[in-house]
C-alpha cells in the first residue's frame, strides 16, 4: 500500500503541488510527476526510512505586461515538496530518475524476496 505523506494536505508549507501518479507493478514502483516550466536542475529527490520524497522550485516567468489585471490565475509557482510512504521492500540504491518533456520519471526496483528461497553457498577446499 502506498500512501501520500502530510506534505501534500492543505495547509502544508508548499506554495506549488505538481501531480503525480504512482503505479506498483510486479517488478517494483514507478511514480510519475508532472512539471512543466521545471527545470530539471531545481528538482531534489531523496529516500529515507520508507519514505520517497520529491522537492524543487517552480519559478514563476516574468510578466510582459506591467499593468495587466490577471482574470484567471490557475497555474502554481513556488517551493514545493511531495512525500510518498512505500509500503513494501523496494531498492532506492537501484532507483532511476528520468526527466523528459516536463514529466519526472523515477522507478524503483523491488527487492526481491529471499525467505524460503534457496541460496547456494559455495564451499572451497
Amino acid at each position: 500500500m502506498i500512501r501520500e505523506g502530510p506534505s501534500d494536505r492543505p495547509g502544508s508549507a508548499a506554495e506549488c503541488s505538481p501531480p503525480l501518479d504512482v503505479i506498483e507493478t510486479e517488478t517494483g514502483i514507478e511514480i510519475v510527476i508532472d512539471m512543466p516550466g521545471v527545470s530539471p536542475d531545481a528538482v531534489h529527490v531523496m529516500s529515507a526510512r520508507n519514505v520517497l520524497m520529491i522537492a524543487g522550485e517552480k519559478i514563476a516567468p516574468a510578466c510582459e505586461h506591467r499593468e495587466a489585471a490577471f482574470h484567471l490565475a490557475e497555474r502554481s509557482f513556488g517551493r514545493f515538496a511531495r512525500a510518498v510512504r512505500l509500503d513494501g521492500a523496494f531498492d532506492a540504491g537501484r532507483a532511476s530518475a528520468s526527466f523528459t518533456s516536463g514529466e519526472l520519471r523515477i522507478t524503483m526496483p523491488r527487492i526481491e524476496e529471499r525467505r524460503g528461497k534457496e541460496i547456494r553457498i559455495p564451499v572451497r577446499a
